[in-house]
């Protein structure tokens, strides 16, 4: 993949986890209903919603900076891991699409942007 279309893919998985992960932790960081339920669902303190709404909203901002985004999306690997456990653990099989589509698109992101391009040797004047 040359440099251009790598820094396409870059900015559209970055564009799109962003997006997706933004709409989480809104509905963590507000505590709509639907979220509420979930992590009810789940036996997990209304804390931990907080706290995972925060952490998706730093990965948004991290995601969004290229010589950060690797860093971003490792958090939200880490994040669609727990939740795809969390789904598979209470039985919820139909519920985990959407995680694994973002768990494959941040290590997607991961890769396109720790992949550095080749960096051309300038010939020595002695080889020249």
């Amino acid at each position: 993949m040359n440099t251009n279309s790598r820094n396409l893919v870059g900015w559209l998985l970055s564009l799109f986890l962003a997006y997706e992960f933004g709409r989480s932790a809104y509905g963590n960081l507000t505590a709509q209903p639907r979220m509420v339920e979930s992590f009810h669902t789940f036996g997990y303190p209304l804390w931990f919603m907080t706290f995972t709404g925060a952490v998706e909203l730093l990965a948004v901002v991290l995601v969004l900076i290229p010589r950060l985004a690797v860093v971003g999306a490792a958090i939200l690997i880490c994040v669609m891991i727990g939740a795809l456990y969390s789904h598979l653990a209470h039985g919820q099989s139909e519920a985990i699409r959407l995680p694994a589509i973002l768990l494959v698109a941040s290590i997607a992101l991961a890769w396109v942007r720790s992949v550095r391009p080749a960096r051309r040797q300038l010939a020595s004047p002695a080889t020249r």
